[in-house]
């Protein structure tokens, strides 16, 4: 029930439903004087919501960042990696892979350059349409294919959000290792919620946050006043923290 409520509750608040439901207010409304006034909130909501700068500052203010790969000096028994980062398309038989890569692209340089000895794939489905199709499967099978040893691998395939991806994990993770060292990789907007939730599990980790939304502060034209839809997806992505962030708060995740 809670992963249905939180998927809706995120569609709701998407900046897209808003700014439609407003166009579709506007349309619907006879009155000239509240449709003129409804189609000039709508344009600041647009304006708002897709505009880079202010996106980016609210987005810098929240994502975590920590350290680099230069300040890496201790190995890692298990570099943990959580999913969201792909879907497998059935017909093509092949993995789709998207923003949020930079998840898997981190763990890899990690194993390859020796800092990590392991990788665990963190990932059951998240959909509700198509529980079955579980992402740490199919990377599984993709990882595989490119030559990581099987040995090295690590499998957790039945957690649908972030909480559960802490709670599975640290269960494998401390049968295994019982005094091992993790790190911990997933989106610098992400980490927030994830350490915590790893934390109240009790497994201690390392975060290594990647895939930055907000890059250094620029003052240039187009990013400061044109209208961008990479924007709302910065904002929907936000969104979908702040909420997840309250949620496990007041249910005692976190």
């Amino acid at each position: 029930m809670f992963f249905i409520l939180s998927k809706i509750l995120l569609f709701l608040l998407n900046p897209i439903i808003w700014i439609f439901t407003l166009l579709v207010w506007t349309v619907l409304t006879k009155k000239p004087i509240k449709k003129k006034k409804l189609l000039f909130t709508t344009l600041i909501v647009f304006y708002f919501f897709s505009n880079n700068f202010i996106s980016d500052e609210f987005v810098r203010a929240y994502e975590e960042r920590n350290q680099t790969y230069s300040v890496l000096k201790k190995e890692y028994d298990v570099a943990i990696v959580l999913g969201g980062f792909s879907a497998f398309d059935e017909s093509q038989e092949m993995v789709q892979f998207h923003t949020a890569t930079d998840r898997l692209m981190a763990g890899l340089k990690l194993y390859k350059t020796g800092i990590a000895k392991k990788i665990m794939i963190s990932s059951g489905s998240g959909s509700i349409l198509k529980p079955n199709l579980k992402e740490a499967l199919f990377i599984k099978d993709y990882l595989l294919s490119i030559g990581i040893p099987e040995k090295d691998l690590m499998i957790e395939s039945e957690s649908k959000n972030t909480y559960e991806n802490a709670v599975n994990s640290t269960k494998i993770l401390n049968e295994k290792y019982p005094k091992g060292k993790f790190i911990l990789i997933t989106s610098a907007t992400h980490m927030p919620r994830a350490k915590r939730c790893f934390k109240k599990a009790g497994l201690t980790v390392t975060p290594f946050s990647v895939d930055h939304k907000a890059g250094p502060r620029k003052y240039v034209i187009d990013h400061l006043l044109l209208p961008d839809l990479e924007s709302l997806k910065k904002w929907t992505c936000l969104n979908k923290e702040w909420v997840g962030m309250l949620a496990y708060k007041m249910t005692g995740k976190i």
